[in-house]
């Protein structure tokens, strides 16, 4: 560390399974007696790594109370929505230094058409097409127009509000509906249309302290429920990354600018607000035929995406937390990350994400899997109680695999997966040379095409 740490506390904001792998990432140096923690359930990951769990609702007034009672030195917040409530300008008014941006910049995750905005603003070009609507007056018409689009509710959805035409609509009339339900439900009473853009979507997390950065390895998600990208789209099935910390499908171009992308817009938010950016900075993009694009911001560590650089991260995260939360990561040093490749796979209740009829039952992992040494286990929406692990109806637990490769890494996460015992399923293609080839392949087409149609273009599909 910069500075010893002696008996100093960290406290944790969260229940999920991100939160569960900063605990872990956070047990690497730290002893369980200076480790805390506020949650709105006791799921066992942090009942084995901290010291204490607080239960309670995740609200700023209670976050407050639990800081004042644990008095921590250092609080890493999980999730979005206590961002966004701004915890975090509650907890720098009694002195606590927090990893994680206050209300204002949350917004960057908390409002999609303020982050468009505050993009064409700063002349960063990297947003697709996009309109925004405080009516349905003229919607449909907008909409038949485009032909392929993008409707996107204004506030947090927790990754599932977003919905894409022909897919998620039977109709225009529908999706103009649903187009009115997002107005309807929030506030500011607006909803975003964007034009739909074909790629391959991956992720960049960029850890800041408003301004240095360090980049953490791209990793892609998996958004739909089932195998094949298939069903509608949940809070993220699983993930992987590679040994290089790039992409199948991603050039070191690519990669440098979407870092490039992350870094402006750190610097465009210290502009915009006066407050330096401290936390993570999560873009996650989509590579086009022409070039990097944003399709979202979100102010805090990715679910699953976490759960690939946390356990490959070889600095001390503790370290890294509290140098970007004091804005003196710049006197660090190098941010250092194993080349290893990551397989991460989530199981969930086997009716997810439907009916949820499953809540209440129990799930368990072999005590053999859990010691192994190339496998990582993470519980999320999971209450331990009376002795047992209980479902409590999303995303349940993920395991998460380590390697030289990714076939090594997948490998380990399937048979970690397979072993999980009660009514759970998991997308078991998730990290498999085969999806991951379709990936490959699908981003040439779209190259290749793209190629094809530009004038003095060459080239053909296949």
């Amino acid at each position: 560390m910069n500075e010893p740490w002696g008996d100093r506390r960290v406290g944790l904001v969260g229940q999920d399974g991100r939160t569960d792998a900063i605990a872990d990432a956070c047990r690497q140096t730290l002893p369980k007696e200076q480790l805390f923690a506020v949650s709105s359930m006791v799921i066992p990951g942090l009942a084995s790594k901290c010291q204490q769990v607080t239960v309670g609702t995740i609200e700023p007034d209670t976050i407050l109370r639990w800081a004042q009672q644990v008095s921590p030195d250092l609080v890493i917040v999980g999730p979005e929505d206590p961002l966004a409530r701004g915890v975090v300008d509650e907890l720098t008014k009694i002195g606590v230094p927090c990893f994680g941006p206050t209300r204002d910049l949350a917004q960057i995750e908390a409002s999609k058409i303020w982050a468009r905005q505050l993009l064409d603003r700063h002349g960063i070009d990297a947003n697709p097409a996009y309109e925004v609507f405080d009516s349905t007056d003229g919607l449909r018409e907008h909409l038949v127009q485009m032909g392929e689009f993008v409707v996107k509710p204004e506030g947090l959805t927790g990754g599932k509000g977003v919905r894409v035409y022909p897919e998620h609509f039977e109709s225009i009339d529908d999706a103009v509906s649903y187009a009115a339900d997002c107005i309807a439900a929030n506030d500011r009473a607006r909803v975003l249309i964007e034009e739909r853009l074909e790629g391959e979507e991956f992720s960049l997390m960029t850890i800041t302290d408003g301004r240095t950065s360090v980049h953490c390895p791209a990793v892609q998600d998996h958004k739909r429920a089932y195998e094949g990208d298939t069903g509608p789209n949940t809070g993220g099935m699983g993930s992987y990354s590679c040994a290089d910390w790039g992409l199948p499908f991603l050039s070191g171009a690519d990669v440098a600018q979407a870092r490039g992308i992350n870094e402006r817009v750190i610097e465009a938010l210290l502009g915009e607000t006066g407050q330096p950016y401290r936390g993570v900075l999560y873009g996650g993009f989509i590579l086009t035929a022409d070039g990097v694009r944003l399709i979202e911001y979100n102010a805090r560590f990715g679910d699953p995406e976490a759960l690939n650089v946390l356990p490959i991260m070889q600095t001390d995260f503790v370290d890294v937390a509290w140098s970007a939360a004091r804005g003196h990561l710049d006197e660090l040093g190098p941010v250092d990350f194993e080349p290893r490749a990551t397989v991460c796979k989530y199981l969930v209740p086997a009716s997810y994400p439907g009916a949820r009829d499953e809540v209440g039952e129990p799930v368990s992992v072999p005590t053999e899997v859990l010691g192994l040494p190339e496998v990582r286990v993470y519980w999320a929406s999971c209450e331990q109680r009376d002795g047992q692990v209980l479902l409590t109806g999303s995303r349940s637990l993920a395991v998460v695999g380590i390697g030289k490769d990714l076939r090594e890494a997948e490998v380990a996460a399937e048979a970690a997966a397979s072993s999980v015992q009660g009514p759970v399923r998991y997308r078991s293609d998730i990290g498999t040379s085969a999806l991951i080839q379709r990936r490959i392949d699908h981003m040439s087409q779209i190259r290749a095409h793209a190629g094809a149609n530009r004038p003095g273009g060459r080239g053909t599909l296949g």
